[in-house]
Protein backbone atom coordinates (compact mmCIF):
# COMPACT_ATOMS: atom_id res chain seq x y z
CA UNK A 1 0.00 0.00 0.00
CA UNK A 2 1.15 3.32 -1.00
CA UNK A 3 2.09 6.04 1.73
CA UNK A 4 0.11 8.59 0.56
CA UNK A 5 -2.93 6.41 0.62
CA UNK A 6 -3.60 6.36 3.95
CA UNK A 7 -3.25 10.45 4.26
CA UNK A 8 -5.43 10.71 1.52
CA UNK A 9 -8.20 8.47 3.35
CA UNK A 10 -8.06 10.40 5.96
CA UNK A 11 -8.52 13.73 3.74
CA UNK A 12 -11.68 11.87 2.30
CA UNK A 13 -12.70 10.78 5.51
CA UNK A 14 -12.84 14.23 7.11
CA UNK A 15 -14.56 15.99 3.77
CA UNK A 16 -17.12 13.39 4.18
CA UNK A 17 -17.65 14.24 7.82
CA UNK A 18 -18.01 18.05 7.48
CA UNK A 19 -20.23 17.59 4.61
CA UNK A 20 -22.36 15.50 6.52
CA UNK A 21 -22.68 18.18 8.95
CA UNK A 22 -23.23 20.68 7.05
CA UNK A 23 -25.81 19.58 4.57
CA UNK A 24 -27.62 17.95 7.90
CA UNK A 25 -27.75 21.20 9.74
CA UNK A 26 -28.74 23.50 6.81
CA UNK A 27 -31.77 20.78 5.96
CA UNK A 28 -33.04 21.11 9.24
CA UNK A 29 -32.46 24.56 9.55
CA UNK A 30 -35.30 25.28 6.35
CA UNK A 31 -37.29 22.70 8.14
CA UNK A 32 -37.68 23.80 11.57
CA UNK A 33 -37.91 27.59 10.07
CA UNK A 34 -41.52 27.82 9.14
CA UNK A 35 -41.75 28.78 12.94
CA UNK A 36 -40.95 31.72 14.84
CA UNK A 37 -40.21 32.16 18.34
CA UNK A 38 -39.89 34.81 20.70
CA UNK A 39 -36.78 35.20 22.57
CA UNK A 40 -38.37 37.65 25.00
CA UNK A 41 -40.33 34.42 26.35
CA UNK A 42 -37.59 32.22 26.51
CA UNK A 43 -35.99 34.63 28.79
CA UNK A 44 -39.37 35.29 30.39
CA UNK A 45 -38.90 39.09 29.89
CA UNK A 46 -41.91 41.67 28.85
CA UNK A 47 -41.69 42.10 25.15
CA UNK A 48 -38.84 45.36 24.21
CA UNK A 49 -41.36 46.71 21.80
CA UNK A 50 -37.98 49.06 20.93
CA UNK A 51 -39.24 52.03 18.60
CA UNK A 52 -38.77 51.30 15.02
CA UNK A 53 -39.40 52.42 11.61
CA UNK A 54 -42.72 54.88 11.94
CA UNK A 55 -44.96 53.26 13.68
CA UNK A 56 -43.40 49.78 13.96
CA UNK A 57 -41.71 48.02 17.01
CA UNK A 58 -38.78 46.31 17.05
CA UNK A 59 -39.31 42.66 19.25
CA UNK A 60 -37.05 40.05 19.70
CA UNK A 61 -38.86 37.62 17.08
CA UNK A 62 -36.89 35.08 14.56
CA UNK A 63 -37.12 32.02 12.41
CA UNK A 64 -36.13 29.02 15.04
CA UNK A 65 -33.86 27.63 12.26
CA UNK A 66 -31.82 30.85 13.02
CA UNK A 67 -30.61 28.55 16.15
CA UNK A 68 -28.41 26.05 14.21
CA UNK A 69 -27.22 28.60 11.31
CA UNK A 70 -24.16 29.56 13.55
CA UNK A 71 -22.86 25.94 13.05
CA UNK A 72 -23.25 25.71 9.47
CA UNK A 73 -21.28 28.74 9.49
CA UNK A 74 -18.91 26.99 11.46
CA UNK A 75 -18.66 23.95 9.07
CA UNK A 76 -18.37 26.10 6.24
CA UNK A 77 -15.32 27.97 7.43
CA UNK A 78 -13.74 24.83 8.37
CA UNK A 79 -14.35 23.06 4.69
CA UNK A 80 -13.05 26.73 3.21
CA UNK A 81 -9.72 26.53 5.70
CA UNK A 82 -8.98 22.89 4.44
CA UNK A 83 -10.32 22.60 0.78
CA UNK A 84 -10.59 26.30 -0.40
CA UNK A 85 -13.45 28.13 -2.07
CA UNK A 86 -14.17 25.14 -4.50
CA UNK A 87 -14.62 22.73 -1.41
CA UNK A 88 -17.37 25.06 -0.22
CA UNK A 89 -18.77 25.85 -3.38
CA UNK A 90 -19.65 22.07 -4.02
CA UNK A 91 -20.69 21.15 -0.94
CA UNK A 92 -23.60 24.70 -1.21
CA UNK A 93 -24.11 23.25 -4.59
CA UNK A 94 -24.78 19.62 -3.40
CA UNK A 95 -26.81 20.75 0.02
CA UNK A 96 -29.19 23.51 -2.34
CA UNK A 97 -29.92 20.62 -4.80
CA UNK A 98 -30.97 17.91 -1.50
CA UNK A 99 -32.77 20.90 0.29
CA UNK A 100 -34.95 21.38 -3.07
CA UNK A 101 -34.69 17.57 -3.24
CA UNK A 102 -36.24 17.64 0.12
CA UNK A 103 -39.22 19.83 -0.59
CA UNK A 104 -40.25 18.07 -3.71
CA UNK A 105 -41.10 15.47 -1.14
CA UNK A 106 -42.17 17.13 1.39
CA UNK A 107 -45.05 18.91 -1.32
CA UNK A 108 -45.40 15.22 -2.23
CA UNK A 109 -46.36 14.08 0.91
CA UNK A 110 -48.81 16.93 2.01
CA UNK A 111 -50.67 16.30 -1.11
CA UNK A 112 -51.13 12.48 -0.85
CA UNK A 113 -54.48 11.29 0.73
CA UNK A 114 -54.65 10.30 4.37
CA UNK A 115 -55.84 6.97 5.68
CA UNK A 116 -58.97 6.80 7.27
CA UNK A 117 -58.06 5.15 10.11
CA UNK A 118 -55.36 7.27 11.18
CA UNK A 119 -57.52 9.82 10.63
CA UNK A 120 -60.31 8.39 13.03
CA UNK A 121 -57.20 7.37 15.85
CA UNK A 122 -55.49 10.55 15.90
CA UNK A 123 -59.33 12.75 15.53
CA UNK A 124 -59.05 14.42 19.03
CA UNK A 125 -56.19 15.94 20.80
CA UNK A 126 -54.67 14.91 24.74
CA UNK A 127 -57.72 17.56 26.15
CA UNK A 128 -60.62 15.65 23.56
CA UNK A 129 -60.89 18.76 21.44
CA UNK A 130 -61.59 17.72 18.02
CA UNK A 131 -58.04 17.89 15.53
CA UNK A 132 -57.36 17.35 12.21
CA UNK A 133 -54.07 15.83 12.34
CA UNK A 134 -53.92 16.05 8.10
CA UNK A 135 -54.25 19.15 8.42
CA UNK A 136 -51.61 19.77 11.43
CA UNK A 137 -49.28 17.54 9.05
CA UNK A 138 -49.89 19.88 6.33
CA UNK A 139 -49.15 23.13 8.16
CA UNK A 140 -46.31 22.09 9.44
CA UNK A 141 -44.35 20.66 6.67
CA UNK A 142 -45.86 22.82 3.76
CA UNK A 143 -44.19 25.61 2.69
CA UNK A 144 -45.20 27.96 0.28
CA UNK A 145 -43.13 28.52 -3.01
CA UNK A 146 -41.93 31.65 -1.98
CA UNK A 147 -40.37 29.83 0.57
CA UNK A 148 -38.49 27.26 -0.80
CA UNK A 149 -37.36 29.72 -3.89
CA UNK A 150 -35.93 32.32 -1.59
CA UNK A 151 -34.38 29.97 0.95
CA UNK A 152 -32.66 27.73 -1.48
CA UNK A 153 -31.15 31.65 -3.12
CA UNK A 154 -30.60 32.99 -0.19
CA UNK A 155 -28.24 29.90 1.21
CA UNK A 156 -26.93 29.57 -2.21
CA UNK A 157 -25.88 33.07 -2.67
CA UNK A 158 -25.08 33.67 1.51
CA UNK A 159 -22.76 30.63 1.16
CA UNK A 160 -20.79 31.48 -1.79
CA UNK A 161 -20.22 34.94 -0.33
CA UNK A 162 -19.06 33.22 2.73
CA UNK A 163 -16.72 31.42 0.83
CA UNK A 164 -15.52 33.65 -1.81
CA UNK A 165 -14.87 36.74 1.31
CA UNK A 166 -13.10 33.77 3.76
CA UNK A 167 -11.07 33.30 0.80
CA UNK A 168 -9.82 36.76 0.42
CA UNK A 169 -9.90 37.43 4.29
CA UNK A 170 -7.10 34.53 4.31
CA UNK A 171 -4.82 36.42 1.61
CA UNK A 172 -5.00 39.52 2.93
CA UNK A 173 -4.21 38.44 6.26
CA UNK A 174 -1.42 36.03 4.93
CA UNK A 175 -2.88 32.61 6.94
CA UNK A 176 -3.24 34.74 10.11
CA UNK A 177 -6.23 35.72 12.11
CA UNK A 178 -8.76 32.71 12.00
CA UNK A 179 -11.46 34.63 14.05
CA UNK A 180 -11.03 37.62 11.83
CA UNK A 181 -12.16 35.52 8.39
CA UNK A 182 -14.39 33.75 10.42
CA UNK A 183 -16.01 36.50 11.74
CA UNK A 184 -15.81 38.63 9.23
CA UNK A 185 -17.24 36.32 6.16
CA UNK A 186 -20.50 35.72 7.83
CA UNK A 187 -20.63 39.65 8.98
CA UNK A 188 -20.99 40.33 5.26
CA UNK A 189 -22.14 37.22 4.17
CA UNK A 190 -24.92 36.68 6.36
CA UNK A 191 -26.05 40.72 5.89
CA UNK A 192 -27.03 38.79 2.13
CA UNK A 193 -28.78 35.84 3.63
CA UNK A 194 -30.81 37.06 6.46
CA UNK A 195 -32.28 39.56 4.41
CA UNK A 196 -32.43 37.93 1.01
CA UNK A 197 -34.90 35.17 1.86
CA UNK A 198 -37.66 37.48 3.47
CA UNK A 199 -37.38 40.26 0.89
CA UNK A 200 -37.85 36.94 -1.81
CA UNK A 201 -40.11 34.64 0.40
CA UNK A 202 -42.49 37.71 2.53
CA UNK A 203 -42.08 40.73 0.34
CA UNK A 204 -41.78 39.73 -3.22
CA UNK A 205 -43.75 36.55 -2.92
CA UNK A 206 -45.64 37.01 0.05
CA UNK A 207 -47.75 39.78 2.08
CA UNK A 208 -45.07 41.09 4.68
CA UNK A 209 -44.42 45.07 4.71
CA UNK A 210 -40.84 46.10 3.96
CA UNK A 211 -40.23 47.11 7.12
CA UNK A 212 -41.57 43.54 8.57
CA UNK A 213 -38.90 42.54 6.63
CA UNK A 214 -36.12 44.65 7.95
CA UNK A 215 -37.24 44.22 11.52
CA UNK A 216 -37.32 40.62 11.66
CA UNK A 217 -34.00 40.16 9.15
CA UNK A 218 -32.43 42.44 11.66
CA UNK A 219 -33.00 40.63 14.81
CA UNK A 220 -31.86 37.79 12.86
CA UNK A 221 -28.82 39.39 11.81
CA UNK A 222 -28.07 40.30 14.92
CA UNK A 223 -28.57 37.03 16.73
CA UNK A 224 -26.08 35.44 14.13
CA UNK A 225 -23.22 37.71 14.51
CA UNK A 226 -23.32 37.72 18.52
CA UNK A 227 -23.43 33.86 17.93
CA UNK A 228 -20.47 33.51 15.61
CA UNK A 229 -18.96 35.79 17.68
CA UNK A 230 -19.18 33.79 20.94
CA UNK A 231 -18.11 30.37 18.82
CA UNK A 232 -15.23 31.65 17.70
CA UNK A 233 -13.33 29.21 20.45
CA UNK A 234 -15.29 26.19 18.93
CA UNK A 235 -13.48 27.02 15.43
CA UNK A 236 -10.05 27.33 17.01
CA UNK A 237 -11.05 23.48 18.68
CA UNK A 238 -12.07 22.49 16.13
CA UNK A 239 -8.95 23.52 13.94
CA UNK A 240 -7.01 21.85 16.85
CA UNK A 241 -8.61 18.36 16.54
CA UNK A 242 -8.08 18.31 12.56
CA UNK A 243 -4.36 19.35 12.70
CA UNK A 244 -4.16 16.68 15.36
CA UNK A 245 -6.07 13.72 13.19
CA UNK A 246 -4.24 15.13 9.80
CA UNK A 247 -1.06 15.50 10.94
CA UNK A 248 0.81 19.13 11.24
CA UNK A 249 2.55 18.78 8.37
CA UNK A 250 -0.32 17.49 6.14
CA UNK A 251 -2.80 19.98 7.39
CA UNK A 252 -0.44 22.77 6.66
CA UNK A 253 -0.13 21.40 2.93
CA UNK A 254 -4.05 21.37 3.06
CA UNK A 255 -4.04 24.94 4.19
CA UNK A 256 -1.83 26.52 1.51
CA UNK A 257 -3.04 24.35 -1.34
CA UNK A 258 -6.70 25.69 -0.31
CA UNK A 259 -5.29 29.21 -0.36
CA UNK A 260 -4.35 29.22 -4.30
CA UNK A 261 -7.13 27.03 -5.01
Amino acid sequence: MSKDQPIAAKNHNLFIILSALFITNALMAEFIGVKILSLEKILNINPLNIPFIGDSFLSLNMSVGVIIWPIVFIISDIINEYYGRKGVRKISIIASLLIAYAFIIVVFSTQSPPADFWLSNNSVDPDGNPFNINFAYNSIFRQGMGIIVGSITAFLVGQLVDAYTFHYLRILTNHKWLWLRATGSTVISQLVDSFLILFIAFYLLGNWSFVQVISVGLIQYIYKIAIAIVLTPVIYWMHYIIDKYLGKERSHEMIELATSA
